[in-house]
């Protein structure tokens, strides 16, 4: 009911296939499969720093969000740990994704000089929130329990009980979004 809100266009399954089948041929399309398999916000993920990704326990740490119930901890899905590993590896950059110079990225820099670009290169016309609409609903496709959406994607939940008395651990989620 935001009359503010964009229409939101979730990525169909031909363009994620698309991104798979691409995935190998330029290391910024995993970008996107990472945004997709994890739900986050593109600045989450820009300004994700790698003291705060644990590659061995398949998590990360949001520990600045837009909401307060954006800080969180995300779990990496088994099909991109291979693209958080090759980043965490990259450079000396304390970021997890980095320009080619081993930079911080600023959204704009990202969304102009590479976004644009890839959307261009596989045919698609998106923005970088649809991959948590996409997320969101490989999620519910899968028939996760919408407890587990909401953690992951760090939306606040409807219920008091289900917010305040449900504990979930970082294997249940991956669990959950290993399911996609």
């Amino acid at each position: 009911g935001n009359p503010n809100a964009l229409n939101r266009s979730p990525f169909t399954k031909a363009e994620i296939k698309k991104l798979w089948n691409v995935a190998d041929s330029n290391e910024y399309f995993t970008t996107i499969l990472m945004l997709i398999y994890s739900g986050v916000r593109i600045s989450e993920m820009l300004d994700l720093k790698k003291e705060n990704v644990n590659i061995d326990e398949q998590y990360f740490n949001i520990i600045a969000s837009k909401t307060e119930s954006g800080i969180r901890t995300v779990p990496i899905a088994d099909k991109i740990l291979p693209f958080f590993k090759m980043w965490y590896n990259k450079n000396d950059c304390e970021y997890l994704l980095s320009t080619p110079e081993g930079n911080h990225f600023e959204y704009r820099n990202y969304y102009d000089s590479y976004w644009t670009p890839l959307m261009n290169a596989i045919n698609a016309n998106h923005t970088p929130h649809d991959t948590r609409h996409t997320c969101v609903s490989l999620l519910t496709a899968a028939k996760v329990d919408e407890r587990f959406i909401q953690k992951i994607v760090g939306h606040k939940g409807q219920g008091v009980t289900r917010q305040v008395y449900t504990h979930l651990e970082i294997q249940e989620l991956l669990e959950e979004i290993n399911k996609i």
